[in-house]
Formats: structure tokens, sequence, C-alpha cells
């Protein structure tokens, strides 16, 4: 492998190589409570947990699981969004030396029923309003138990009261009756169980299943060990050198059912002692306001987060002078986004890149030195990266375009119980992407196109193959492909090209409105488009990035 050219472009004060601590999120837990008890480690719509509470909870919440049956090995599903249930049940899992399996809120039933097999779940704590995908495919999967908790069990006192007028209008107002096996979140912490000790972890053992699609059409889980996701924490801490342990808060409205929202909001604000800001939904008035209200410092975010703040028409109304680091990740970032925003808060955004498999971070844009835009930066502390030809794995030349690939203690460990495709994607302690990139004279890397056919849009992993098999369980639908085409807000967006049966008619309503009630919300269709014939190869292969070629063309013609 040729040197690490990218060394010297580091900002001052960050490492050529980290030192990784073998020690486990509870421990760090444990010693913000004991060093930092009386500050935040949260905030939610204007309620403060602290550090010392945080412990308390994950404590109780660690005893009921015990009592479920929860130990070692256990795998424990979460269906939340981000509301302070999320980091307590969470790191109780940890404890326990569980694993924990992030699950989409948004997900339908059939999504769900799959993962929850796949992933041999056992238990899983759930949104109230949600528990009704649940109890609908229950019976066809492993889950002994589903505990239920709900948005307003933390809410400040008088949020609390105007919740439930909130609920019945949006239609999320649940009432969910007790029966065998179905438990309360709240009932739960408020029991006496006996206080259990937490489990010997080592290093390599596994703290998560990470679920990423494929190009089978169906998502496979990265099975992330507690050194992965520690080492990525630790690596993203030395990265940004302007950071204050104890003193930061970070804008947490990134999912953390996804692996970037949990690495660099939910566990980077624990390493670093800091206050994680919660944010449930993504909406650039309440991440205005929480900006200003909670002085927020850090905000990582997808292009389309900042977009929306730079449109947004009274963004001058608010003080943004707090932000100061932000990284950008999961679609390119424009050069003009990334210069409004930064005029507009006086902080520092930069592009980065990362994917499920490495936890997920592995190269970014130095936040104080050389920014090229259009690169996804340099790779981390500790982190490798070369471009090889792909079919050979040779190494390739500067400037050469072929495969990334990288190596770091943030790789996954393998897929679970996917042994052909660990296979192909790791091979001599290197990670291979599937993204075709370059690499300058610098050493700054440049994501060029995709070997794999996912659709990137608004930060959302879509895979083509998910829609197409629902596409093909409609009636009237002879063929379908589906292919992400530009779209100046979302990065991507997901269209249909459809061929129907002799005979038949449909409306794009229609083919939408059956997509809706198979697919989570974010992988629907956002356009329909029906043909007489698909363009194919020779062997009858549908050739999708000749649709793309064309949508291209029509927008540079408008």
């Amino acid at each position: 492998m040729m040197e690490k050219i990218w060394l010297k472009h580091y900002d001052e004060g960050v490492p050529h190589e980290i030192e990784i601590p073998e020690t486990t999120f509870y421990e760090i837990l444990v010693e913000n409570a004991e060093d930092y008890g009386e500050r935040p480690a949260l905030s939610f719509l204007g309620k403060e947990m602290s550090y010392s509470e945080l412990r308390e909870a994950v404590d109780r919440f660690s005893s009921a699981l015990h009592q479920l049956g929860v130990e070692k090995g256990t795998r424990v599903a979460i269906m939340l969004p981000n509301i302070p249930q999320y980091l307590i049940v969470h790191y109780a899992i940890l404890k326990l030396g569980a694993i924990a399996v992030p699950t989409n809120p948004l997900y339908v039933e059939r999504e769900i029923k799959y993962q929850m097999n796949d992933s041999e779940a056992e238990i899983l704590i759930v949104l109230d309003f949600l528990f009704k995908r649940i109890k609908n495919i229950w019976s066809e999967t492993g889950l002994r138990a589903v505990i239920v908790t709900g948005i307003k069990e933390y809410l400040p006192g008088h949020l609390r009261i105007l919740y439930p007028l909130k609920a019945r209008k949006d239609g999320t107002h649940t009432k969910i009756k007790e029966e065998d096996n179905v438990l309360f979140f709240q009932r739960l912490m408020k029991q006496d169980y006996p206080p259990v000790t937490p489990a010997n972890i080592g290093p390599e053992d596994i703290a998560m299943f990470l679920y990423t699609g494929g190009t089978t059409g169906l998502s496979k889980a990265a099975v992330l060990t507690h050194k992965n996701i520690i080492s990525n924490v630790r690596q993203m801490r030395a990265w940004m050198t302007d950071c204050n342990d104890g003193n930061e808060n970070v804008l947490s409205v990134l999912p953390f059912f996804h692996s970037y929202g949990l690495t660099t909001c939910m566990h980077f604000s624990l390493v670093t002692k800091s206050n994680a800001v919660l944010i449930p939904r993504f909406d650039a008035k309440t991440v205005l306001k929480a900006i200003q209200k909670n002085k927020c410092s850090m905000f990582p975010g997808v292009p389309t987060m900042y977009i929306a703040i730079n449109g947004y028409p009274d963004v001058a109304k608010y003080n943004l002078d707090s932000v100061k680091a932000c990284i950008s990740g999961a679609a390119p970032l424009p050069g003009e986004v990334q210069r409004e925003f930064e005029r507009i808060t006086g902080g520092r955004l930069v592009e980065g890149y990362g994917l499920s498999e490495a936890s997920p971070a592995s190269h970014s844009n130095p936040l104080n030195g050389l920014r090229k835009e259009g690169s996804i930066g340099i790779p981390f502390p500790q982190t490798s990266a070369k471009i090889v030809e792909p079919e050979t794995h040779e190494e390739l030349p500067v400037g050469g375009i072929g495969e990334l690939a990288i190596s770091g203690p943030q790789v996954m460990k393998e897929y679970w119980k996917r042994p052909d495709e660990t296979a192909q994607v790791l091979l001599d302690g290197w990670l291979y992407t599937g993204d075709m990139a370059r690499m300058d004279e610098d050493g700054y890397f440049y994501i060029v196109d995709r070997k794999k056919d996912m659709i990137i849009a608004g930060g959302f992993n879509i895979y083509p193959r998910d829609i197409e098999e629902v596409l093909f369980e409609h009636p009237k639908i002879k063929e379908a492909v589906v292919a992400g085409v530009p779209d100046s807000y979302r990065g991507e967006t997901v269209k249909a090209y459809i061929v129907l049966k002799e005979g038949e008619t449909a409306t794009s309503e229609e083919i939408i409105d059956f997509c809706k009630e198979k697919l989570a919300k974010f992988k629907v269709p956002k356009f329909v488009e029906f043909r007489e014939e698909l363009p194919k190869s020779q062997i009858g292969k549908v050739l999708r990035r000749v649709l793309v070629e064309e949508e291209k063309k029509k927008l540079a013609e408008m």
C-alpha cells in the first residue's frame, strides 16, 4: 500500500494514531455520573436529564430487562425516535451485554417482521402509536415481549398536559390494553427490581446489529462490536480539536436508528460528556429554536437539513452564533450550501463519508485546514484507505478510478448469518465499500459513482430492489425498475419506470398508493413513468444507469 499522503493535511492537534481504551459505554456513563453528575446528559423539548439521572434510569431499566431474561447475547430491538427513552434503553441493553437492534420507526409491518426474524430479536421496545403494526405481525415473529413507551413520558409538565390534545389532532393518540407480554416502560421503571451487575464485556463482543441494504433487496445486519463503535467515536473526538469536553451541546436530530446519528450524536455526546439536544423529527423552525435556546455547538446532519436552514424565510431572526462544527454525510454536500450555511452561522461545515459497515465514519474534510469542494476528505486517524481495481483488487495509482477500500478498528466484524456476502466485502483486513472513487495527489478522496445501485434521498439509504419487489406484486405491472434521479432538495429521489401488462391501464397515484401500503414513507416513489419498454443489455438486464442519464440530460436541457 502507498504511504498515507493525507496525514500532512491533518489539522494541528489531530493525532495520526489514537489509543482505543478497553472500556464500555456503560463504564463511560458511570464515570460521567461520578465526575459530571449534575451536568445535562440530554435535553428534550425543555426538559433536562443529568448524567446522574441518566445512569439511575439505565440501571433501573437494565434490572427490568434482566427480570425478563435478557442476558449477554440476547437481541433486543428498539423502535423509537430520538427521545430520552432511546438513550436509557440502548445503554441498558449494552450494560447487560445484550445486542441492540435499532429498527426504523417508519417501517411497515412487512419490513418489521423481516428484521425481527432475521435478528432473532426476543424483546422489542416500541413507541405507543406504532404498537398496532407490531400486534399485527407479532405471532409471526419470535418476540417474547413488547415494551411500550410514549413521547409524553419525559416531557416537561406543561407539555405533558397538552400532548394528548396534540396526539388526538394528528392521529397518533392510542390506547393499548394490558395483556400478556405487553409491558409498559414507566411501570417497569417504577418496580423495585434487584440491581444488576454489568456483564463481563470484551472489546470483540457484539454490541449491535445495524441493518443496511444490499443488492439482493434484503437488508442485512452489520455486526458491530463494542470496539468498533467506541473506536469510531474516539476517532471523531480526535478530529474535533475544538471540542471542549463537558461543555458542548450536540444537536441530535439525525435518527438514532441510523449509525450516523447513533455515533455522531448519541455516543459522541456521552464520550465528550456533552449534552445531547434531542429532536424527534427534523423541522427547520424547531431546529433553529433548539440551536438558539440550547446554544448548540455541534450539528451533524445531511445536506437537506442545511439546505432547509439556509432557505428558511426568518433564519436571520435566530441567533446561531453558537454553532462551531458540523460534519455533513450521507449525500454530496453542494459547495454553495456549505458556504451559505457558514455565512449564516459563522461555524464550520465540512463533508465526510461513512457507511454502516464502518460504524459509520471513515473520512472527513479537516474542520480548520484544507477543504476541497466535492471531496469526502481524508481518512480519520488510524484509518487506511485505497483505490483498487474492482475485479483484481490491485491498488491503483493517484488519480485512478476504482473501488474504495478502507481499513481500521471501526470496520464491522461481519454480516449476520451471511458468510458469502461477508466474504465479498471483507478481505485481508479491508472493507470493500462498493463505492467507486479516486484519490488526488494530496490524499483527498472523491466518490465518483456507485458500484451498487443504492439511492440516497434526504440522507436515507434506499435500495431499488426492495421497492421493485413490491411493484412486481401489483397485478397490472409487467416490468418495473427503480432509480434515483437528481433532486435539488433531497439529493436524489425515487422514480419508478413501469411497463404495464397488455390491456391494462393505471395512474401514477394508483401505483404510489399501492407502495404506501407496503413500504416505509421514504422509500415510496415520488414519480412514476409508464413506458412501452425498458432499456436493456444484450443479455436482458435492465440498464438502470441509462434511465438516470436520461433524467440528467432532461435537467441539463431545461
